[in-house]
């Protein structure tokens, strides 16, 4: 498949079919013992961020204090339960993401967003780094209205920050949240069953205050 095919999203109706049978990962977390499945502790709330591969990226948010867990999926495409080699075809539609179960009493809403566009670069379109295609994109997945406000106010104002510093214009993509599909198993948690594999996540050196 050409890599200009690769980062163009395919059409519903050209997506692959994916199937019914999720995906078994897992029920801990490798890192901190906590649970991987639902239903999560009452007091904690969900995020969604695509950031180009979600190795590098997972690892950056269970890093977090107030993280509870974190799980590797795909989302925001058409086919249902893809595997990684059908989301690395661009024909599902799904991009690489991160869940991320946080206790708002200590890590804030507003601080997994900066820690989303310091950490990246929201201005290169359907890749990060040496990454490239679709499953790539920059994107921030919503669960609550809240969440889209905060969000989109958050884009307008580091968008002006980075065009201040002289970057591009941010592409990154702010939608309801959609069906999660889990990753395969081996995926979640990689950097931490592989900690010398490679990882070029890297922000735009633009501080989002």
């Amino acid at each position: 498949m050409s890599a200009s095919k690769l980062l163009t999203m395919p059409r519903p109706e050209d997506a692959l079919p994916g199937r019914e049978e999720k995906m078994v990962v897992a029920a801990r977390h490798v890192v901190n013992g906590n649970p991987t499945l639902p239903p999560f502790p009452e007091r904690t709330q969900i995020a969604m961020f695509g950031m180009g591969c979600f190795w590098g990226v997972e690892r950056l948010f269970w890093s977090q204090p107030g993280v509870y867990s974190t799980q590797v999926g795909y989302s925001s495409g058409f086919s249902s339960n893809p595997t990684y080699e059908e989301v690395c075809t661009g024909r599902t539609g799904h991009a690489e993401v991160v869940r991320v179960i946080y206790d708002p009493e200590i890590i804030s809403y507003t601080d997994l967003l900066k820690i989303f566009w310091e950490n990246h670069d929201p201005t290169q379109e359907n890749r990060q780094g040496r990454y490239q295609g679709t499953q790539y994109r920059s994107g921030i997945y919503y669960y609550s209205s809240d969440q889209k406000t905060k969000a989109e106010a958050s884009k307008d104002k580091y968008d002006r920050l980075l065009e201040s510093e002289g970057h591009g214009k941010v592409v990154t993509e702010i939608k309801p949240v959609s069906e999660f599909y889990y990753a395969e198993d081996y995926h979640q948690q990689y950097l931490y069953k592989n900690p010398d594999e490679y990882c070029d996540l890297k922000g735009t050196g633009v501080s989002c205050s």
